[in-house]
């Protein structure tokens, strides 16, 4: 940038800048914003309101308050992604307590705070209700630590509380009474989701929260909810525009069937629907009225038929987004791709994961056919994770040529190196095809057979692609050197069971720097590769997990990550920062 052009820009006043830059939400956009000169700097620094911190980590709570002293919304991330598939022991770490202790002198007006993989306890649930005096929305997802003893606390004294969204915990759900300690005079919840609690909860409580909080756009509720308990809720709220649904099935009588339709015809503004848990066919129709406008459907917890799918996609003319379960089978699929032409997101998860007879048996799930049939009728496909058993070159090659646009690619082949199970060729040129068609892809998950051939495809043509996940693939270090010496964009890169070892890690020494993070667990990286590593990368965090009595010199978990507040004060004895 001239001189000239410095002058000009620094002639904007402070309160010109701040309001031209409170139209910027993109964090990035902010970011960038911020390095064009040191007003820009100071003038992003005071009018920044929220700050999103992807690794709990990277930075302290010191360093933050000090960059933002204006902050109301705190959203932040902690354990890496791998602790959802249980490879991050207990006590790893990533307590949020010491981040409330510096927020609560440092923002004491924080509205709204979003945690992902963290540890949140009872005790800093309550501290969080009692410092934070104006505080108004509280998300949890994946997180654990906590009961609903801390939760009927937040129930009861956040009065401005507008969001309370608790998903996929690892928490003691001891009882449902924490919904009846909302004050009667409360009216001002906005979003309510506790859709995966185990325990009942007090309907009479619930029912009186929904008729008084007459803004509540969005509430999901879990299991333990009836259908004629869901009319009831419905008819309450008809301004809702994301239901997550109870148990589906009840023997109903017919004026309760008929009851139960009208409630759903009074919700005209859905455009969201998750749940039904236990759908049964005799009670999808109730659904069709109000699927004109749904751009969103979570059937994930429904484990539908193909049959039942069927008839119900043609009044889902605006989906955009459909997650489902295997059970669907491949004819479930042919019927996303003649009903769903604006569908730009696609996911298929495994009814059992963890069933390895039917895995290996081959039975049921879907496959290439039913990939192959929802791109050829939903060309606007950005997004697909897909679990399967078998899988072809071809398929893949055909389902990229087909869509094209594709920014998240992640193909699950559900039995490990598993090949094209038609040619018994790897998938090399599958996954070749998804990285030279895909142009904008982001971010892709590879699975079945490869050998280092793929890998020299993502790093000759993956230039856009941030995060890589890699299980059971690769052939030797050059397979990971090609990737991190050919994709300059590179954030995460995520391996695990695989025979890469010390000369892949070392190879990403110019890459590391710009990267927040690299997980590598069962693969052959070594103690004194990662020592090195810390050596040559002395701003990196180099931590490895030990919770076995194996070789002293084998690294079992590799973590690693840029960090600006040097190496954690927290870690257990079984982690080894180096």
């Amino acid at each position: 940038m001239s001189s000239k052009s410095s002058r000009l820009i620094s002639c904007f006043p402070d309160e010109v800048l701040e309001r031209i830059l409170y139209y910027l939400k993109s964090n990035k956009d902010r970011s960038n914003v911020s390095l064009v000169c040191k007003d820009w700097f100071n003038a992003e620094r005071w009018s920044r309101r929220n700050v999103f911190i992807a690794n709990c980590y990277s930075i302290s709570p010191e360093i933050v308050i000090k960059r933002f002293p204006n902050i109301k919304s705190v959203t932040l991330k902690g354990k890496p992604r791998f602790s959802d598939f249980n490879l991050v022991p207990p006590n790893w770490g990533a307590d949020i307590h010491p981040w409330l202790l510096i927020f609560a002198s440092a923002y004491p007006f924080l509205e709204e705070l979003r945690l992902k993989r963290m540890v949140i306890s009872d005790e800093s649930l309550e501290f969080l209700a009692q410092c934070f005096t104006n505080f108004k929305a509280l998300s949890l997802v994946s997180c654990e630590g906590f009961s609903t003893n801390g939760l009927a606390v937040i129930t009861t004294h956040c009065k401005n509380l507008t969001e309370l969204d608790i998903q996929e915990n690892g928490f003691d759900d001891l009882a449902g009474s924490w919904l009846g300690c909302f004050p009667e005079s409360f009216t001002s919840l906005e979003v309510l989701n506790f859709a995966n609690m185990q325990s009942e909860v007090s309907f009479d409580a619930l029912e009186r929260l929904v008729a008084r909080c007459k803004s509540l756009k969005v509430l999901k509720v879990n299991k333990s909810v009836t259908l004629e308990q869901l009319k009831s809720l419905l008819l309450q709220a008809p301004q809702l525009t994301e239901l997550g649904t109870g148990m589906f099935s009840q023997d109903l009588t017919v004026r309760q069937h008929t009851e139960l339709a009208n409630a759903f015809n009074s919700c005209k503004k859905l455009h969201t629907l998750s749940g039904l848990w236990d759908a049964t066919s005799i009670y999808l129709p109730l659904l069709y009225s109000s699927c004109t406008n749904l751009t969103f459907m979570n059937l994930s917890d429904a484990a539908l038929r193909s049959a039942d799918l069927a008839k119900l996609l043609p009044n889902c003319q605006q989906l955009r987004r459909l997650w489902v379960v295997d059970t669907v089978e491949d004819k479930g699929l042919e019927a996303v791709g003649s009903s769903c032409p604006l569908l730009e997101e696609l996911r298929v998860f495994p009814a059992d994961p963890f069933d390895q007879d039917a895995i290996l048996g081959g039975g049921g799930g879907v496959t290439e056919t039913g990939f192959v049939a929802v791109s050829r009728g939903c060309r606007n496909l950005r997004y697909v994770l897909y679990f399967c058993n078998q899988m072809t070159n071809a398929a893949i090659a055909t389902v990229v040529q087909n869509c094209p646009g594709f920014t998240h690619f992640r193909l699950c082949i559900m039995i490990p190196c598993q090949p094209d199970y038609l040619t018994y060729e790897p998938l090399d040129e599958g996954f070749g095809a998804v990285v030279k068609t895909c142009t904008k892809l982001q971010r892709l998950a590879v699975s079945g057979l490869l050998t280092d051939l793929a890998f020299e495809y993502i790093g000759k043509y993956a230039k856009n692609l941030e995060t890589l996940s890699v299980a059971f693939a690769g052939k030797s270090d050059s397979g990971m050197q090609c990737v991190l010496e050919g994709c300059p964009k590179l954030r995460k890169l995520e391996i695990r069971d695989c025979p890469f070892g010390n000369a892949a890690l070392l190879s990403g020494l110019e890459r590391y720097e710009s990267m927040r993070s690299l997980w590598m667990s069962a693969c052959n990286v070594t103690m004194s590769g990662c020592s090195l590593l810390a050596k040559y990368m002395p701003r990196l965090n180099v931590e490895v997990i030990k919770e076995e009595e194996n070789d002293d010199n084998y690294a079992e978990k590799v973590y690693v990550y840029r960090s600006v507040a040097g190496p954690r004060r927290d870690a257990p004895s079984f982690v080894l920062t180096l």
